[in-house]
C-alpha cells in the first residue's frame, strides 16, 4: 500500500506505545503499592482466564532490552506511563525515592539511545489508597494527582519535554465507573459523572504542576476518539448518534477547548456536576498539544430503553474486524484528525496510539507473520499521511503496541504488538508488522535525506 510519506514533516516522531501496568510488572517490588488495577486483576471474574498484571512482560527487570527492540525498529520516540504507586505509594505524601530513579535510569537510557520520551502521568493506575479514600468521584484525588505530577516533573522535566496528563480519562470514568469493566469496576451513572468532571479537574491541575516544575515543556492529553455515524436516516437514530458523540467525543474535548461541558449531554446524564467556581477554566489549560487513540469507528441506532447515553451498536456486513471484533475502518481515523483540526484548531497533533489485535502463530523457525496487523498498520499510516496533506498539523504516530502485553480486562489472549511476547519465557520476537514498520521509518527517512 502506498503511503504518502512527503506529506509527513521531516521532524516526525515515529514511536511506540505502552502503560505501566500493561508491562512492567514487579508489582511489589521497591516500595510500590497496589493499584486499583493490582485489586481488580485479582478479583475472580474480573479478567479473562483469571490474568493479572503481577509479572506481565517483565519490563521492570527488562528495559534495557526492549530499548534495544526500540533501536531495532528505529523508532526514535517512546511513550510510556509513569506508575503513579510506584513514585508515590500513598497517593500523596513521601516519595519513594527507588521508584522515581527507575524512571530516571530509564529516561537517559532512551535519550542516550536516540529516543524521545513522551511521558504519560496517568494511565489508570489509581492507588488503590486513593481509590479506599474515594477515588476520582472525590475531588481530593485531582489535587493529589497534581501533587504527583510536580514530584514527576520537578525529577524529569530537565530531560523530558513532552508531557500527556491523562490517558483516555473516557475508559477511567465511562468503563471503570459506568459499565464497571474496567478498575474500580463500579456501574453509577452518578459516580461516573462526577469522576470524569474530576478527572478532567486533575488534568488542568497537573498542566499547570507540570509547567511550574518543567517550563518550556509541551502538555497535552490523550483521548480515545470515534468517529459516529448513524445506522439510518431516521431522525432517532440521527440523535442517537450525536449523544454518542457527546459521550465519547464531545464530553472529553469541550472542557479542555473552553466551552465547558456539553449542555446536551447534561440533560442526558441528569447529574449535577460538582462545580467550584473556576474549575472549567482550570480545565481550560492552554494545550501544547493534543492527543488522538483511535481504533475504530462506530455506528449506532436509538435505544431508548437502555442506559445513558442509550443507544445500541450496529454491526456494518461486510467490515473487516480485528481480534477485538473491533471495525477496520481507516478512513475514521483521517475525519477525526480533521475535525480536531478545524472544529477544535488544535496546533499540534499525535496519533498516541492506533493498532489491532489479532492471533499470532509461532512458526517453527521462531518468526511471527501477521499480514492482517500489517495491512491495519498500512492503511492507517496512510490515512493519517492523507490528513496531513490536507492541512493536519500532523506530528507523530505511536503504534500500539511496542511489546504484547496485559490487556486489561481481556488478560493476555489479546496480542497488540509489534513485538511479540512468549508470556512463559519472556522471549521477544519482531513480527512482521513491526519489520514493517521499521521500513516504513527507514524510507521516510531516506527521504528526507535525500531532500536535505
Amino acid at each position: 500500500m502506498t503511503i504518502d510519506l512527503a506529506a509527513l514533516p521531516e521532524d516526525f516522531l515515529w514511536g511506540t506505545a505502552t502503560s505501566a501496568y500493561q508491562i512492567e510488572g514487579a508489582v511489589a517490588e521497591d516500595g510500590r503499592s497496589p493499584s486499583i488495577w493490582d485489586t481488580f486483576s485479582h478479583t475472580p471474574g474480573k479478567i479473562d482466564n483469571g490474568d493479572h498484571g503481577d509479572i506481565a512482560c517483565d519490563h521492570y527487570h527488562r528495559w534495557r532490552e526492549d530499548i534495544g527492540l526500540m533501536r531495532q525498529l528505529g523508532t526514535n520516540a517512546y511513550r510510556l506511563s509513569i506508575a503513579w504507586p510506584r513514585v508515590v505509594p500513598g497517593g500523596d505524601g513521601p516519595v519513594n525515592a527507588k521508584g522515581l530513579d527507575f524512571y530516571d535510569q530509564l529516561i537517559d537510557a532512551l535519550l542516550e539511545a536516540g529516543i524521545t520520551p513522551s511521558v504519560t502521568l496517568y494511565h489508570w493506575d489509581l492507588p488503590q489508597v486513593l481509590q479506599d479514600r474515594g477515588g476520582w468521584p472525590a475531588r481530593d484525588t485531582a489535587h493529589h494527582f497534581a501533587s504527583y505530577a510536580s514530584v514527576v516533573a520537578e525529577r524529569l522535566g530537565d530531560r523530558v519535554q513532552h508531557w500527556t496528563t491523562l490517558n483516555e480519562p473516557l475508559c477511567s470514568a465511562w468503563i471503570g465507573h459506568l459499565e464497571g469493566r474496567m478498575a474500580p469496576g463500579f456501574a453509577d451513572l452518578e459516580v461516573a459523572v462526577r469522576a470524569s468532571y474530576h478527572l478532567l479537574l486533575g488534568h488542568g491541575l497537573a498542566v499547570q504542576a507540570i509547567r511550574a516544575a518543567a517550563p518550556g515543556a509541551q502538555v497535552g492529553i490523550v483521548n480515545n476518539l470515534s468517529s459516529v455515524e448513524a445506522a439510518t436516516d431516521r431522525p432517532e437514530d440521527v440523535a442517537a448518534a450525536r449523544r454518542l458523540d457527546g459521550h465519547t467525543n464531545r464530553w472529553w474535548l469541550d472542557p479542555v477547548h473552553g466551552r465547558g461541558f456539553p449542555a446536551d449531554m447534561r440533560e442526558v446524564y441528569g447529574v449535577e456536576l460538582p462545580e467550584l467556581p473556576g474549575d472549567l477554566e482550570t480545565m481550560a489549560q492552554p494545550l501544547d498539544w493534543l492527543g488522538l487513540n483511535y481504533y475504530f469507528p462506530s455506528t449506532v441506532a436509538d435505544d431508548p430503553s437502555g442506559p445513558a447515553p442509550r443507544v445500541r451498536t450496529v454491526r456494518r456486513l461486510g467490515v473487516p474486524r480485528t481480534g477485538m471484533d473491533w471495525e477496520v475502518d481507516a478512513s475514521g481515523i483521517e475525519r477525526l484528525l480533521l475535525r480536531l483540526t478545524d472544529d477544535y484548531g488544535a496546533r499540534k497533533l499525535y496519533v498516541t496510539e492506533n493498532g489491532s489485535a489479532y492471533p499470532d502463530v509461532v512458526r517453527p523457525d521462531g518468526t511471527v507473520d501477521d499480514p492482517e496487523r500489517t495491512r491495519y498498520l498500512e492503511q492507517h499510516l496512510a490515512a493519517c499521511a492523507a490528513a496531513a496533506g490536507k492541512g493536519v498539523p500532523l506530528a507523530g504516530y505511536f503504534a500500539w503496541s511496542l511489546l504484547d502485553n496485559f490487556e486489561w480486562a481481556y488478560g493476555y489472549d489479546k496480542r497488540f504488538g509489534l513485538v511479540h511476547v512468549d508470556y512463559e519465557t519472556q522471549r521477544r520476537t519482531v513480527k512482521g508488522t513491526g519489520h514493517r514498520y521499521a521500513d516504513i521509518i527507514r524510507a521516510h527517512g531516506e527521504r528526507r535525506r535525500s531532500a536535505a
